[in-house]
């Protein structure tokens, strides 16, 4: 190996990426390198899901150069798999890897030869000694028309089962306790290797694993009545789910190339709420797509007050290079998406107090965590309310039944 030593990554967007960051920072470790703040190589791991994305990552980057304008930067992640040309134009850039081949950066920095594309690689966050984000999946078939991601990511592919229950194995050991399924398109899991990911839950369960298990964002169509069963009974996977909609009306819907309507959305919403009453459901929705009439979205917002949800992810419509929405005539004004943007945020509002107000009185088990901040420390209830208390260094990583009173909320 060539005489650099030091690295240091820096993570921009998903947990996926912050999943994958961890990965690399364990390999190269492991191949002898040391992390500094002053180092050889700097890692980027960008994010371009939106343009605000592309241009964090424009802004780190240069922030880099000039903090450190002799360590030699490695974009890679989403932004390089779209722009490598371009961002191999920025001063202090030396090379850039897209997602499929991200790893590559470990035989690069060593110097040796780079690999060749593997189908798939597994990767887990562990800097956070109670949480790890373990990437199971990977890629999209999905080709929404305001997306990128599956351009940047590339086709839908996934562990295998027992690789899986391998790595939440690992991850148990080292004494984490709870673990964030995470993929682009994870109800997708399996379908390539013959398997699906409720056998994959059946499988976790099975194990009865001393951790637990949150499913992140899961598509609507592949969120079955069986997973939801499955959670119901479970006293590992957690009462939580992260359904994206992305728009509550059905017209919009169709130009996005959605796979359901808005009613088999609520129909989904209704079955977590008839078997698991006190489930925490968040979802995604997007302001301003283009041809978005005001009555349109006036209806939408209705619609969504009318379901039992817990809260919305709001994401103001970015157009998108080389994408089907970004050519569509009807752009709705900036102005306008800012204003829809903020009525969903604050609909978002009023639905995270009535569910937190929901559960007052209510003894759920929470996870402390080791934030600490005004001499107070935080935690997750399972189905996602997030507590305060004050600071107790002997409860970080336990699990404990707390009474969800007002005092207590952390908002």
């Amino acid at each position: 190996m060539s005489e650099t030593k030091t690295f240091d990554i820096h993570t921009l967007g998903c947990k996926l990426n912050f999943s994958e960051s961890s990965e690399i920072a364990r390999r190269l470790t492991e191949a002898g390198f040391r992390q500094s703040d002053r180092p050889d190589y700097i890692i980027v791991n960008s994010c371009a899901v939106t343009a605000v994305a592309e241009k964090k990552a424009r802004n780190l980057v240069a922030h880099l150069h000039r903090e450190c304008p002799d360590s030699r930067i490695v974009v890679v992640g989403c932004y390089a798999a779209l722009r490598a040309g371009e961002i191999l134009q920025w001063p202090g850039v030396v090379a850039t890897f897209g997602n499929e081949d991200k790893m590559s950066v470990v035989s690069y920095l060593q110097g040796e030869a780079l690999p060749e594309k593997p189908a798939f690689f597994p990767s887990f966050s562990s800097n956070d000694r109670t949480r790890s984000f373990l990437k199971i999946q990977d890629g999209c078939d999905y080709h929404c028309t305001y997306c990128t991601v599956w351009k940047a990511r590339g086709e839908s592919r996934s562990d295998s089962v027992e690789n899986v229950v391998a790595e939440i194995d690992r991850i148990c050991h080292l004494g984490i306790k709870e673990i964030n399924l995470t993929g682009v398109n994870l109800g997708d899991f399996g379908r390539k290797n013959g398997t699906d990911f409720y056998q994959l839950l059946c499988a976790i369960e099975e194990r009865k694993f001393d951790t637990r298990i949150r499913i992140s964002s899961i598509e609507p169509n592949l969120l079955t009545d069986d997973i939801i069963r499955l959670a119901a009974q479970s006293k590992v996977i957690m009462p939580h789910f992260h359904i994206p909609l992305q728009s509550p009306n059905n017209r919009v819907l169709g130009l996005m190339r959605r796979r359901y309507q808005r009613e088999f959305f609520a129909e989904k919403v209704l079955k977590v709420k008839e078997v698991l009453p006190h489930a925490c459901i968040a979802l995604d929705v997007i302001a301003g797509f283009p041809t978005e009439t005001e009555a349109e979205f006036a209806e939408g917002l209705s619609f969504l007050e009318s379901l039992p949800i817990s809260y919305l992810h709001v994401f103001t419509y970015s157009r998108r290079p080389g994408t089907i929405a970004a050519e569509m005539d009807g752009q709705v004004p900036p102005q306008v998406k800012k204003e829809r943007t903020n009525r969903l945020i604050a609909l978002s509002e009023q639905k995270k107090t009535a569910f937190y107000h929901q559960h007052l009185g209510k003894v759920r088990p929470v996870l402390w965590e080791a934030e600490k901040k005004g001499g107070e420390m935080f935690g997750f209830t399972d189905n996602y309310i997030k507590i305060k208390i004050p600071y107790c260094k002997e409860k970080v990583n336990t699990i404990e039944d707390v009474e969800i009173r007002m005092e207590r909320l952390a908002w």
